[in-house]
């Protein structure tokens, strides 16, 4: 039976990188079961990205507002779960999650049919690491997470995740707003979804910038464990 699968890119003035992410998608080679579509979720950027979308033939989504990372993703799991996708991946259009590491997922995925499976760069510790002060960050939610859910998630702030029919039922209904990453995994873990993570070599940015930065970062720190405290607490209905 072929496996529908919707690799999601979420912009927000990417037109510099994603030319290149796309050029790189398009690569990808999967086996014959497999029906790949790109979706491209513009995040009403203000540059070109639009026309970068367009140009290239990809499905697109164009939001009329700036939803942010969380809306965005979740924008594309609501087309998702619409049109019939048994598996939605989430790739970056920045260019910091590499499409050959790809196949990575969809084969983890295979063999353990886990609902979530995150790429992740501290398995392996090969390629971009992050910042000394980021990691410092990644391991408090390491810590976080695991107090909340039980589970060891390394990379938990890692956005090239696959997810799978469940997961995106899910996702598409309800999914954090600003930074998702690690809050959607108290969401998808009290769900009783399987998350796991396979290793990955990621890149740096190849355009754009963070939206976590300087002092940004404390109030990224404060604000997301707070949304992961009350997203533990919450009945799920």
């Amino acid at each position: 039976m072929t496996k529908k699968v919707l690799i999601i890119v979420p912009c927000f003035n990417e037109e510099a990188s994603l030319p290149f992410v796309l050029q790189e998608i398009n690569k990808i080679e999967l086996p014959d079961n497999y029906n790949l579509n790109i979706l491209v979720v513009n995040d009403c950027s203000v540059d070109g990205t639009k026309t970068v979308a367009e140009a290239a033939g990809v499905l697109l989504l164009d939001l009329p507002i700036n939803l942010g990372i969380g809306g965005a993703v979740q924008s594309g799991m609501a087309y998702a779960l619409e049109n019939n996708y048994d598996i939605a991946v989430q790739m970056d259009g920045d260019g910091q999650h590499p499409p050959d590491q790809f196949i990575k997922l969809i084969n983890y995925h295979e063999s353990t049919h886990s609902n979530v499976v995150i790429g992740s760069r501290f398995i392996e510790n090969e390629g971009f690491q992050s910042s000394f002060s980021r990691r410092l960050g990644i391991g408090y939610f390491y810590c976080l997470n695991y107090l909340f859910t039980g589970k060891r998630i390394y990379d938990s702030t890692s956005g090239y995740r696959l997810f799978d029919r469940t997961a995106i039922n899910i996702g598409a209904k309800c999914y954090p707003d600003d930074y998702p990453e690690p809050e959607s995994l108290v969401l998808f873990s009290k769900a009783g979804l399987t998350i796991k993570e396979v290793p990955v070599i990621m890149h740096h940015r190849y355009g754009g910038q963070s939206s976590i930065r300087n002092f940004a970062s404390l109030y990224y720190c404060i604000k997301v464990s707070i949304a992961m405290f009350f997203s533990f607490i919450r009945k799920t209905s």
